[in-house]
């Protein structure tokens, strides 16, 4: 079976999986969690019959939120298995259970593991969200008689290429699919080359995802009594938030002794800018960096009841080290749609980089335009949607985007139009949960309440 050579290699995997947890346990507490679970050992015995969900990370739960509620709209009486690979996905899919759910990470993909897995829980079906396939998981739902999905599935050209180059592990996983439901007929173009089944093409969940209206109209509030827009660069990964402080610190006087109004410069005066990392196991880093730029940093962990509206010692014109600019850093997890609602305009994380850049739906679902770099390979349809729309611009690198960011907030017709584009644009693309649901139900053999 030319799955053995692979089931070697991730036997071989689990001590050093082991040390990664730990290691990453210290900064990250929620990967000391139930470690065993990850190995097919579970404590409680359970019930089976579970719809099973799995949300590898953070973007792939807030994706599958809606799904999870719509399902339940439909069948009163499911039980979900909720499935994660990393802590912020753990952590935000908590939010989404209900009495008689069970949530436990990912099983590691070596036949023993999984066949426990499946063993322990026996769900009616798996649906795996966007793009996790691992060759023993697939392989062995086929051999339990589990439906598997690929839900919302996406495969860029990229992933496609690598995939190749490891067909012969890679086409009999995504052939054991029972099905896939593609994002694009691009997505769906690409899955079928892999040999994966696809059963038809519904358009991104999370278009339906509908932003906490709470923490967006808070953030609204704060940035109206701040007096200056505010440019979030939203989503940060390594390299980015390092290039964007040497573009900013260019806009410094080289004479610190010049006056506070020239000292709190163009950072402050014309713009607050918010950083908000993408991965929270950096927070700690992107504040030691910000200050080592000769910024300070205000973190969103120790607002009180509302960010800061002034610079200390900008009002007393002593042009002090103490009058130094502000960068607010958030340093939170699940408060995307604060820090949009706080935004004038958003930079796209992970596109100044070639690491295919964030999800800017979130961004155009609370009205927010975006300012992204080359790089969107992870959510091109939408991207390109995004851009015909007039919801979001591309450059082609970073100091590009500042620029364009600092004309954009100081034209309020122009960021207006943007902003109107952005909910024409969130609005125009929403209906992926109903096809999901009705697929979904299909494939179980349920009618759901709504036939009833």
């Amino acid at each position: 079976m030319i799955r053995y050579p692979y089931n070697l290699l991730m036997l071989a995997l689990m001590p050093l999986l082991r040390r990664r947890l730990a290691k990453r346990g210290v900064m990250e507490s929620g990967y000391l969690v139930a470690v065993e679970e990850r190995f097919g050992q579970y404590p409680e015995i359970v019930q089976g019959g579970f719809v099973w969900v799995h949300a590898v990370s953070l973007g792939e739960t807030r994706a599958a939120a809606e799904l999870i509620t719509q399902l339940r709209a439909q069948l009163p009486s499911m039980r979900l298995l909720l499935t994660h690979g990393t802590a912020t996905g753990r952590a935000e899919g908590k939010k989404l259970l209900r009495p008689g759910d069970v949530q436990v990470w990912q099983p590691w993909d070596t036949i023993g593991v999984v066949k426990r897995f499946l063993a322990h829980f026996k769900p009616r079906m798996g649906l795996l969200i966007e793009t996790e396939i691992w060759p023993n998981l697939t392989a062995e739902c086929q051999l339990a008689g589990v439906p598997l999905v690929l839900v919302n599935a996406r495969m860029s050209e990229k992933s496609l290429k690598e995939s190749l180059n490891l067909s012969w592990l890679a086409r009999p996983a995504f052939s054991a699919l029972t099905t896939s439901w593609a994002q694009t007929q691009a997505d769906a173009q690409r899955l079928v080359v892999l040999g994966a089944p696809v059963g038809g093409v519904f358009g991104n969940l999370k278009f339906d995802a509908q932003p906490n209206t709470e923490q967006l109209d808070l953030g609204r509030a704060w940035r109206q009594a701040l007096g200056r827009p505010v440019v979030l660069l939203a989503s940060s990964r390594e390299g980015e938030e390092l290039a964007l402080l040497e573009i900013l610190t260019s806009f410094r006087p080289e004479d610190q002794a010049e006056s506070a109004t020239k000292a709190i410069n163009f950072v402050a005066t014309n713009s607050q800018w918010l950083i908000v990392p993408r991965h929270p196991q950096r927070f700690n880093e992107v504040a030691a960096l910000i200050e080592s730029y000769g910024f300070r940093v205000s973190r969103r962990s120790t607002w009180e009841s509302e960010p800061p509206t002034l610079e200390e010692g900008a009002a007393d014109g002593s042009g002090s080290e103490a009058s130094a600019p502000t960068i607010w850093l958030g340093d939170s997890l699940g408060e995307m749609a604060l820090y949009y609602g706080l935004a004038d305009l958003a930079l796209l994380g992970g596109s100044f980089e070639p690491l295919g850049g964030q999800n800017l739906i979130e961004a155009a679902a609370c009205a927010c335009p975006v300012v992204m770099g080359p790089h969107t390979y992870n959510f091109a349809e939408a991207a390109e949607l995004a851009e015909a729309s007039g919801a979001a611009g591309r450059v082609a690198n970073l100091p590009e985007a500042v620029k364009v960011a600092q004309a954009l907030v100081s034209d309020a017709a122009a960021r207006g139009a943007m902003v109107n584009a952005a909910t024409e644009f969130s609005s125009a693309h929403r209906g992926a949960v109903k096809k999901t649901v009705a697929a979904v139900l299909a494939l179980l053999g349920e009618q759901g309440v709504d036939a009833h």
